[in-house]
C-alpha cells in the first residue's frame, strides 16, 4: 500500500504529526509512506527510515516568480511526481487551499481530511472526499492528526505507544558534542526566546532574571541562547549581557544541527514555538509558557514536560496583537518557570546518560 501525508508546515505542526509514521507501520507492515513538505522544514523528515520519499515544495519562492521557467518546471515535476505515485490513500492534515490542491493533484480516489470546523481554510473541503470528525478525546494536535489517519484503518490510536525521532548525522552529532564539552558544566540549559506572534513572546527582562535564578539554583550550569532571525539574535545578545556569565549565544544552525544540540542539553525552555516541539520529539525535557495560545492543546505532554499557562482571564485568546500584551507578558513569572525546571531535575541528562531510546508519545 502507498499513502501520502500532506503536512507542509510549520515546524511544530509537522513534529506533532510525526507519530503518524509509527502508527502506519504498526497497523500496516510494509506500507510505503511519502510526505509533502515545504523546503525550510525538510530536515525534520529527511533520513527518517519510516518514510519512503519526500515531495519538497517551495511555495514562497514560487509566488515571487510565478511565471518563471524555473518555477513552472518545478511545479510540473511535483505534479508529475504526485500523479505517477499511484497513492491508495492521501491524508491532508494541513487543511488549507494549498494542501487541498496538492491532494487533488494526486488523482487518488481516497482523500482524507478534516471536517469544516477543523479546517484552516474552508475551501479545503472541496478537495477531500473522506471527512473525519474529531472526538472529545482527540484534544491535542497530534491526536487530531492521528484521528484522520487512524479512521481509514479502523484501528484506534488511543492507547498506542508511538515513537518519534529527528534523525541527525555524524557531523551534526560531533559538532553538538564538542559544544557541550566546551560548556564544561554540570547542567546545560537552552533558552529560546523567539516565536512568530507578538502575543507569544516573553520579555527580555524575564529571560535575564530567569538566567540569574537558574545560575543561583544550579551554580555550575551553562545557558545557551538560540535564535531564528536577525532580530532574535540581537535580543539574545542583550539577554546574554543581562545574565552576565556562563551564558553563550549560539551560532545559526540547520534544523538537524540544532536538533543534535537539543539531544545533548538537559532542558529546553521557551514559548509556543517549534523548538519546544522539536525538543519534545527528541525526548529532551521542556518547560514552555503559553499566553495567547493554549498549552493544553499545543504543548508537549508527559512527565518530562511542564506547561506554564498565563493565569489572566483572557489567556488562550489566540490574538496576534493585544492592548493587554504587557500585562499578559508579566503574568508569566520567573518563579513559575523556575518551579517547572526544578520539577524536571530528576530527568536531567537522562537522555544522554542512558542508551538513546525513541521518545514515546502516549495517545
Amino acid at each position: 500500500m502507498r499513502v501520502l501525508i500532506i503536512k507542509t508546515s510549520a515546524m511544530g505542526d509537522i513534529i506533532h504529526a510525526l507519530p503518524i509514521l509509527d502508527y502506519l507501520h504498526k497497523v500496516c507492515p510494509g506500507i510505503e509512506v511519502d510526505w509533502v513538505v515545504e523546503e525550510p522544514f525538510k530536515d525534520i523528515l529527511a533520513g527518517n527510515p519510516l518514510l519512503h520519499g519526500l515531495h519538497i515544495i517551495r511555495t514562497r519562492k514560487w509566488r515571487k516568480c510565478i511565471l518563471s521557467t524555473e518555477t513552472l518546471h518545478e511545479v510540473r515535476d511535483i505534479w508529475n511526481g504526485l500523479r505517477n505515485s499511484d497513492y491508495d490513500m492521501v491524508f491532508d492534515i494541513q487543511g488549507n487551499l494549498k494542501s487541498g490542491i496538492i491532494a487533488w493533484l494526486t488523482g487518488a480516489k481516497k482523500r482524507f481530511g478534516f471536517t469544516k470546523d477543523f479546517l484552516q481554510e474552508s475551501v479545503n473541503a472541496l478537495f477531500t472526499n473522506q471527512k473525519i470528525a474529531q472526538r472529545k478525546q482527540d484534544d491535542n494536535a497530534n491526536t487530531r492528526y492521528l484521528r484522520v489517519v487512524s479512521a481509514a484503518f479502523g484501528k484506534d490510536h488511543i492507547g498506542m505507544d508511538l515513537t518519534v525521532d529527528i534523525f541527525t548525522g555524524q557531523n551534526e552529532d560531533a559538532v553538538a558534542e564538542k559544544l557541550i564539552q566546551e560548556c564544561n558544566s554540570d547542567q546545560v540549559f537552552l533558552f529560546h526566546g523567539g516565536t512568530t506572534w507578538q502575543t507569544k513572546f516573553w520579555s527580555e527582562e524575564g529571560w535575564m532574571e530567569l538566567g540569574k535564578a537558574v545560575h543561583a539554583k544550579f551554580p555550575n550550569s551553562m545557558i545557551l541562547l538560540s535564535w531564528g532571525n536577525d532580530s532574535e539574535k540581537l535580543s539574545a545578545d542583550r539577554v546574554a549581557t543581562g545574565i552576565g556569565y556562563r551564558v553563550r549565544v549560539l551560532e545559526r544552525y540547520s534544523l538537524k544541527g540544532i536538533s543534535a544540540i537539543i539531544k545533548k542539553v538537559d532542558l529546553v525552555i521557551g514559548g509556543d514555538t517549534g523548538l519546544i516541539h522539536l525538543a519534545a520529539a527528541i525526548g529532551t525535557p521542556t518547560v514552555s509558557y503559553y499566553r495567547a495560545s493554549d498549552g493544553s492543546v499545543s504543548g508537549p505532554r508527559g512527565s518530562r514536560h511542564i506547561i506554564v499557562q498565563s493565569p489572566i482571564s483572557c489567556t488562550r485568546c489566540f490574538r496576534t496583537s493585544c492592548d493587554k500584551d504587557s500585562e499578559c507578558r508579566d503574568s508569566i513569572t520567573v518563579d513559575a518557570i523556575l518551579t517547572g525546571i526544578e520539577e524536571l531535575q530528576p530527568h536531567f541528562k537522562l537522555h544522554t546518560d542512558q542508551p538513546p531510546d525513541p521518545n514515546k508519545v502516549h495517545t
